[in-house]
Formats: structure tokens, sequence, C-alpha cells
């Protein structure tokens, strides 16, 4: 655990550790999409916060103010827009501000809305993380000499996968509405894009035509017979 110590050393990046000395909050829902920013936190020397929606979030940031905070676009509680759009506007503003999806039409929106940048998911390649967050620093915030650059992805542990299955699950059980089932769609896609789960990203696509006129609850049930497989690990990824 951190102690004050930890916060008041001054920390000086390096060419292997260029992050050294940030605190990135992640606001994210997915499990898998957090470890993955987790393990690139680690190799990059910064430390991470994770906020699982925007209520949570804004708690987080009362307490304390990050070196950076990345947002997905798609929370249980709304959308990663809202909160970038405060972040953008509030005084004294975070010195990095990302938006995170794997809808890559949601670009546009989140720099439309004042981020600095953009990560896609899947969220494998190191260096693309690391040179996203750097390109966002102020000129002043910048690390002083060379980076090295490096081919190293990460690989999430796949018990974060199965979390988030566990909780899709949990949530299909409980409702199937349309706000459930357009939350559960646009959550699963990106799950389903980061874990490479072609089989699972189809299964949700087709359940969008059917939302038009109401769940079709045949795809629905296909769904859920897709996520308790995964979940009992018997599925090839």
């Amino acid at each position: 655990m951190d102690n004050l110590t930890d916060y008041l050393t001054p920390k000086t990046p390096t060419a292997n550790r260029p992050l050294l000395g940030m605190t990135i909050l992640a606001v994210e829902d997915s499990r898998f999409a957090c470890e993955a920013l987790r393990l690139m936190c680690l190799r990059s020397g910064a430390r991470i916060r994770r906020a699982d929606c925007l209520a949570s979030a804004r708690r987080h940031l009362k307490v304390y103010r990050p070196s950076a905070v990345i947002v997905d676009m798609g929370l249980p509680d709304g959308s990663g827009v809202e909160l970038i759009a405060d972040l953008a506007a509030a005084r004294p503003r975070v010195p990095v501000l990302l938006g995170l999806s794997g809808d890559p039409d949601a670009e546009g929106r989140a720099l439309d809305a004042g981020a600095d940048g953009f990560l896609a998911k899947p969220l494998e390649s190191l260096a693309v993380f690391q040179e996203t967050v750097l390109a966002a620093l102020p000129v002043e915030r910048m690390p002083e000499g060379p980076r090295r650059l490096t081919g190293e992805t990460v690989d999430p542990d796949r018990s974060a996968f199965r979390d988030d299955m566990s909780h899709v699950a949990t949530l299909l059980e409980r409702r199937q509405d349309g706000p459930t089932l357009d939350y559960v769609a646009q959550f699963l896609s990106g799950v389903a894009r980061s874990a490479h789960d072609g089989a699972l990203e189809r299964a949700v696509r087709e359940l969008a035509p059917g939302r038009r006129g109401g769940p079709d609850r045949e795809k629905v049930r296909n769904l859920m017979r897709m996520i308790e497989a995964r979940m009992d690990n018997r599925a090839a990824i």
C-alpha cells in the first residue's frame, strides 16, 4: 500500500519507466480492460487507481488530483463524454485526459468533449499506451532524455475476463429490459474485442437489430449460454 512518503518523494522518469511518478485514474467498468491498464502502468512506473462508474470517479477526484485520467466512453451510469467535458473545463485541469473505447467512432466524441487523446481497445501495445500518455503531457511536464521504444505487449489474466462475464450474467438474470440490454451490448462488445473473442462479438452484434422492435429472447438466451460457457472456461477463445 502507498504511504505518505511515497507521495512526497520526487520520482524521476527513466528510459524504461517513462511514467514514473504519475498517478493514473482509470474510469473503466471492465475488469479485463482495467487489468490491461494495470499491467501497462506497472511496467511504465505509474500508479493506477480504478473507478468503475462516473459516481465513483467523482468520489476519487474529490480526494486527490491524478496526473492522468483515462475515461471509458460507455459506463453503467452514463457516458464518459460527460466526465471528459467536466474535467476539460475544470481549473486546475488534469494534465492528461484520454478517452477509451472499443468503438472507433467514439474517438471523435472524446476529442470533441475535450480529451487530449484516445486509446482504442484492445489495449495491448505498451509503446502505444506510453506514447499516447506522454504526447498529451504539457511540455513542461515531459520527461527529459531519450525513451526506450518497446515492442512489449500485455496479456491480462483470464480470471478478469471471467469476472466480466459474471458481471453480465448477474445483470441479465435480474432484468432484460431495453436499457439493460443496451448497456450489456456496449460492455460486451468492448470486452469481446479486448479478448479477441470473435464469436462473442458476433453474438453481441446480432442482438442489436432485434432491439429496434424489443429484445429477441432467443438471441438473449444464446448470449447467456455463451457467457455461461466462458464463466466455466469451456469456450476456446
